[in-house]
């Protein structure tokens, strides 16, 4: 069997890891990887978002199936074109991606479906925007329509912030054609789950529900980024709100999806907020979320690269039992370059823990320079998880090891899971 995994990220580094222990036999070579999947997988340097590239790799490699992880090239299509070419594939269609490429699109979806998601309009000028947000009154939400990698969302607390983020998306031009069109959507209080669905386009199988943490600073403060960190399994995603999940959200969006022609297969990814009338939708992602997926998938019993084979070839999972899941917890935090979100300082010499029984370090922004010196490539630079029995284990462990990376800027927040720390019994 040869495994061709698409990416380069901290994602794609927890899905090398998951599919070396699940496939041990098999093949893995990613496009273009980094230096964390270098060691369990050969790494070419074909990008993610060069599709015809891609696909000319996968048919060089006479790949047994491909793994997308990023969004983008499932945007431009890379999926179809495998299929067309007779290459078993996970993730959804381009005209399927949809529910992430576009939150218009998403939200037509969802009204047609009866799933319960906010109010939300679409502009494409300032004027009708600013309209919007002053009827539905502060806070509100200001969402860039298009990718634009996590940041494209801002909660306004007041007229003016809502005025400045509709100027800067569609006046500024502050996320390009990711925000040429914009939803002003009504703000809905409570808390976050991500939850991640696999699903051949009838039947959905939910992981370890998590939770990340989206803003720079610690307390939730300053701009949003890419995410800072995530821990799993999440106390308040209780069974009954899984199930709830399922009934009212997954089931119905994916029978939407069938009815339009545009069966949706792959990893769906259902950002929920909890909300006293139960699970609400805030957006869908495409595939497996970045850093969610480096504390879901260690927590799993299941052979999940079984699952995600399966997908890839068409069969149905009607049957498969949800997947199982070890007895601990994970906490995940993300060690960036400053001064992410804006464009980081890169280039610097770079030192990381080693991986341990209780300790994954997944690389993301990270590379070798000419002499092989491992070296800060991006803002997100890893994610160090650390596993225990129990959550505030889990979270030492993760933020001892997150101290222990070096380099020139290196910054991270010591408040990954801090809702789960509030609630969580401390048995240790």
């Amino acid at each position: 069997m040869t495994i061709l995994l698409v990416g380069g990220g901290g994602r794609e580094h927890a899905l090398a890891w998951r599919l070396a222990r699940d496939f041990p036999g098999a093949s893995l070579v990613a496009a273009p990887g980094n230096p964390g999947i270098a060691r369990l997988a050969r790494c070419v340097p074909t990008a993610a978002h060069d599709v015809a590239g891609l696909v000319a790799l996968a048919q060089a490699e006479r790949a047994t199936f491909v793994v997308v992880g990023p969004e983008a090239p499932l945007a431009a299509g890379l999926v179809d074109r495998l299929r067309e070419h007779g290459i078993p594939a996970f993730g959804p269609t381009q005209a399927a991606a949809q529910l992430e490429t576009s939150k218009a699109f998403a939200k037509q979806v969802m009204r047609e479906a009866g799933v319960p998601t906010a109010h939300a309009t679409r502009h494409a000028d300032a004027a009708s925007a600013k309209a919007a947000a002053r009827a539905l009154g502060a806070p509100v939400v200001i969402k860039a329509s298009g990718l634009a990698a996590g940041k494209g969302v801002i909660i306004a607390q007041s007229m003016a912030e809502a005025d400045a983020a509709i100027d800067a998306m569609l006046v500024g031009g502050e996320f390009g054609a990711a925000g040429a069109e914009i939803l002003v959507e009504a703000f809905m209080s409570g808390e976050e789950l991500s939850l991640f669905l696999l699903t051949d386009g009838t039947r959905a199988l939910p992981l370890p529900a998590a939770q990340d943490h989206k803003r720079v600073g610690e307390g939730d403060t300053g701009p949003n980024t890419g995410g800072m960190g995530a821990y799993a399994p999440v106390t308040i995603a209780t069974p009954e709100i899984v199930r709830a999940a399922i009934d009212r959200v997954a089931e119905p969006l994916l029978a939407a999806m069938r009815a339009r022609g545009t069966p949706f297969t792959g990893l769906l990814y259902a950002g929920l907020m909890l909300t006293p009338d139960g699970p609400k939708v805030v957006e869908f992602n495409c595939r497996f979320g970045d850093p969610e997926t480096q504390v879901v998938l260690p927590l799993l019993s299941a052979n999940l690269g079984e699952m995600i084979l399966a997908v890839a070839r068409g069969d149905s999972l009607a049957g498969v039992p949800f997947p199982r899941q070890h007895d601990l917890a994970a906490v995940g935090t993300v060690v960036a370059a400053a001064p992410y979100p804006e464009t980081p300082r890169t280039g610097m010499p770079l030192v990381l823990p080693a991986d341990a029984d209780d300790l994954l370090v997944f690389h993301a922004g990270t590379a070798r320079d000419a002499t092989g010196t491992l070296v800060v490539s991006g803002g997100r630079v890893a994610t160090v998880v650390g596993l225990a029995p129990t959550f505030a284990q889990a979270q030492a462990r993760s933020t001892a090891a997150a101290a222990e990376v070096r380099f020139d800027g290196a910054f991270f927040r010591r408040d990954i899971g801090w809702r789960e720390a509030g609630r969580a019994p401390r048995r240790d």
